[in-house]
């Protein structure tokens, strides 16, 4: 296994520049949410950055949010790339999988967690969308009862796939509505 970077450094924001190849957008909501999240947990995921280049190949979205906070540095790990097609593969794939195609959250399991970590855990820092916790009285001993709505967007390449992952998440028991 090869190590491509073996430290962090402080980069001044200015000197880091987007890469036109990146593909992902980040939404005012994400770059608001990364801002509290850097806040809350400071700067835990250094930006990864093309040597010789200062072109930014993961991180465009903590950039975002650091710039906003007014910081001046960010921490950078420099890494080399055998070449374009390498470097690409990389900004995409870094995108693409974490998303739900690749992985997915055990909800479920989250919802246990959060019954051990109590009050003290501010929900909001999970960095999930859409979540909440309901609290309400279940009887005497005022146990608390957590109740959660998820909402799921999925965007689909023709109405074919669309009817296809409608059909697959009905047979999972869910309700499922189709916006246009």
């Amino acid at each position: 296994m090869q190590i491509k970077s073996e430290s962090i450094e402080l980069v001044s924001v200015d000197a880091l520049i987007p890469h036109p190849k990146n593909m992902h957008n980040h939404p005012p909501e994400q770059i608001e949410r990364l801002c509290k999240l850097i806040e809350y947990q400071g700067f835990r995921t250094p930006l990864t950055v093309q040597r010789g280049t200062n072109l930014i190949v993961t991180g465009h979205g903590r950039l975002m949010a650091a710039k906003k906070l007014g910081m001046e540095k960010v921490p950078v790990t420099y890494q080399e790339f055998d070449d374009e097609a390498q470097l690409y593969a990389h900004i995409v794939a870094d995108n693409a999988i974490g998303k739900d195609t690749w992985a997915t959250l055990d909800l479920s399991q989250i919802n246990l967690d959060i019954q051990d970590l109590g009050p003290e855990l501010d929900i909001d820092m999970l960095g999930l969308k859409n979540f909440t916790v309901e609290a309400s009285e279940k009887n005497e001993d005022k146990e608390i009862e957590l109740s959660f709505e998820y909402k799921l967007e999925v965007d689909c390449i023709d109405e074919i796939t669309q009817q296809q992952t409608m059909a697959e998440l009905v047979d999972r028991g869910l309700k499922v509505r189709v916006l246009l």
